[in-house]
């Protein structure tokens, strides 16, 4: 089968290769494969960011957004069957440390990853354990169906510290899942939604998704904006998404009095902190670490189902396996949103 792979070290490396189709062992279940998405986590595999050098086997099958049907179960699969509609779950959890026994799973210290350390779904048939595949009540698109994985941390970081119901909320950063949260927090009924990002691609969409403004920081005073258009108080809720240590500051900054700090996008190198001035302004930090297990996801399919949120804005592009490495290049040149492939 043909399969979209990181095979040397370094930028780039990546190649479409002829792959045996992976065979079934106990406990996992055969999927084919109908629609992948690709991540953030693939882009940093291309660069070979190092924390992924550091684990990686080449060559490796990439890819762990993904949706399909299952057509196939090992010995000892009880939960999912032949014919199921599935997404798949990125977080390979133990089930036996600390975290995982006390309802962290999405914080499992063992954690793996399709598409790191085993091999992932930009091919048309991926074996994974029974325990990453989450049944679809009902079928749906399966190009929505495969980004369930990253809509599912916009649904954790609404849902966390106070929500996000009738509050002012900053999204700093709208890639796929910076935009899924704009989406997200308007559904969920936030008072005000404000994104910022100096792509004007995703800008556009921000708008499409919901938010009431949407700033670009090389040209605007975000603080200021952002003062302006909540009274003078900064919003309740900042969602720093971009990585960046800017985007980290002036989220920060946004923040009233008492307000809350959720981050989720880290930024590469160390940040210095004026804990004097954090603690005068006393924000309740959150850190977001993919999605609680399966609890966001049942509250993303509700969502989902109820016709408030529509993830086919996100999708910007729709592209044959074959022209999977095209749909890097985009997202590389701030191109694309998210770019998805099909095995076909």
């Amino acid at each position: 089968m043909l399969a979209l792979s990181k095979v040397t070290q370094g930028e780039n490396g990546l190649a479409l290769v002829d792959h045996a189709e992976p065979q079934i062992g106990p406990g996992q279940v055969l999927i084919r494969i109908e629609a992948s998405g690709i991540c953030g986590t693939d882009i940093q595999i291309y660069k070979w960011a190092p924390r992924m050098a550091r684990r990686m086997t080449l060559p490796r099958v990439l890819g762990h957004e993904g949706s399909g049907v299952v057509v196939g179960v090992g010995q000892g699969v009880n939960r999912v069957k032949v014919g199921d509609h599935v997404s798949l779950e990125s977080h390979i959890f133990c089930g036996e440390c600390h975290q995982c026994k006390t309802d962290r799973a999405h914080l499992c210290v063992n954690t793996r990853y399709p598409g790191v350390d085993i091999d992932g779904c930009f091919a048309r048939y991926v074996v994974v354990p029974e325990q990453i595949a989450w049944v679809h009540p009902e079928p749906i698109p399966f190009e929505q169906a495969a980004i369930f994985e990253p809509f599912g941390i916009a649904m954790h970081v609404c849902n966390e510290g106070r929500g996000v119901a009738s509050l002012p909320v900053l999204v700093s950063g709208c890639g796929p899942i910076g935009l899924m949260a704009v989406a997200t927090a308007r559904a969920l009924g936030a008072r005000k939604v404000i994104a910022v990002d100096p792509i004007a691609i995703r800008r556009r969409a921000a708008i499409e998704l919901g938010a009431d403004a949407a700033l670009d920081p090389t040209t605007h005073d975000i603080v200021a904006e952002v003062k302006a258009l909540t009274a003078g108080q900064g919003v309740e809720v900042a969602i720093e998404f971009s990585g960046t240590e800017p985007g980290f500051r002036t989220a920060l900054d946004c923040v009233t009095k008492g307000g809350e700090f959720r981050l989720v996008g880290a930024p590469a190198l160390p940040i210095e902190i004026d804990l004097t001035r954090w603690l005068l302004q006393c924000p309740t930090i959150y850190n977001i670490h993919g999605r609680r297990i399966w609890r966001s996801w049942d509250q993303l399919w509700a969502l989902f189902k109820s016709g408030k949120i529509d993830l086919r804005p996100v999708i910007s592009h729709v592209l044959p396996l074959s022209e999977g490495i095209t749909g890097f290049d985009l997202i590389r040149k701030g191109e694309a949103l998210k770019p998805i492939l099909i095995p076909s």
